[in-house]
């Protein structure tokens, strides 16, 4: 495991979140969508179930892709933005079927507060184990999904959108029996 098991769930609801828009497409237009993206990520606390709150974490999905694939320190910017602005105050929680993990807003805070701060955790344990690179842009030319690499072996290089890896690997077929391999 290189990662703690909350930080890693935590991560793979920001590649969820940053690929509701991926490929020119948007998955999270609407309450209800949001109310289904949140049901499928498990994600607790208060909900507004409002058009306000729905626009906060659309920005928050904004503010989390622009920092996916860059340098660290700008990723620690924006980390640190995120904490300040929820007035974050780390504290270990244990709740529902969840064992101890970190929460460090309120399950009363603003939604998007509660979701860049847990974002904003699990980014911080990927920027301190200097592990940055596993946070990718799928390798499908025409794909702009987000990618998080858990592999030992740090070989993860489409997404989990679609079928990128699986067209990849046919047209990579086909161009070695066209070249006469295989």
């Amino acid at each position: 495991m290189l990662f703690a098991p909350d930080t890693e769930v935590a991560l793979r609801s920001i590649v969820h979140l940053i690929n509701t828009a991926a490929n020119g497409g948007d998955s999270l237009t609407t309450v209800e969508d949001l109310e289904a993206f949140l049901d499928a990520e498990q994600f607790t606390g208060s909900r507004i179930k409002s058009t306000a709150e729905l626009r906060s974490v659309r920005r928050l999905r904004s503010e989390l892709a622009a920092l996916w694939s860059g340098d660290p320190d700008t990723a620690a910017k924006s980390v640190n933005k995120l904490l300040a602005d929820a007035r974050a105050l780390p504290q270990l929680v244990k709740h529902d079927h969840w064992d101890w993990h970190l929460h460090a807003t309120t399950p009363e805070a603003p939604l998007a507060d509660r979701m860049g701060t847990e974002a904003a955790m699990a980014i911080i344990d990927v920027i301190r184990s200097g592990e940055m690179a596993r946070m990718r842009v799928c390798a499908a030319d025409d794909c702009d999904a987000v990618v998080l690499d858990l592999s030992r072996n740090r070989s993860k290089l489409y997404c989990d959108t679609g079928n990128c890896a699986n067209r990849a690997h046919v047209a990579a077929y086909r161009a070695r029996k066209a070249a006469g391999g295989e």
